[in-house]
């Protein structure tokens, strides 16, 4: 593993160590992490429309390098949420990546 790719794991943990003490780590803590998600989602179909200018009023107000930093958000914050119900997010990724191999093989 690259260097980089250990440091991607190591913010997921500490992003992870500060949600938990600074929110706890409830359940509903684990729903508000996943819910993240959703949220990060939006932002990234946010920044599509402003890429293709499909709100008129506002016309083209993102770039494509907006929208995957966007889509980074989303995936970090599925990782955070995976590692936050307990799981090894880089385990949890493995293993869909292997499942998606298995289909495309």
């Amino acid at each position: 593993m690259t260097a980089m790719g250990d440091d991607m794991w190591t913010a997921v943990a500490l992003a992870r160590r500060w949600l938990d003490e600074q929110n706890g780590c409830s359940a509903q803590e684990q729903t508000l992490r996943i819910l993240k998600i959703v949220e990060e989602a939006g932002e990234a179909a946010a920044a599509w429309v402003g890429v293709t200018g499909q709100n008129p009023r506002k016309g083209v107000t993102h770039t494509p390098q907006d929208v995957a930093d966007e889509l980074g958000d989303v995936a970090f914050s599925a990782l955070v949420a995976a590692a936050s119900l307990g799981f090894d997010p880089q385990e949890v990724l493995a293993r869909v990546a292997a499942k998606v191999n298995t289909r495309l093989q």
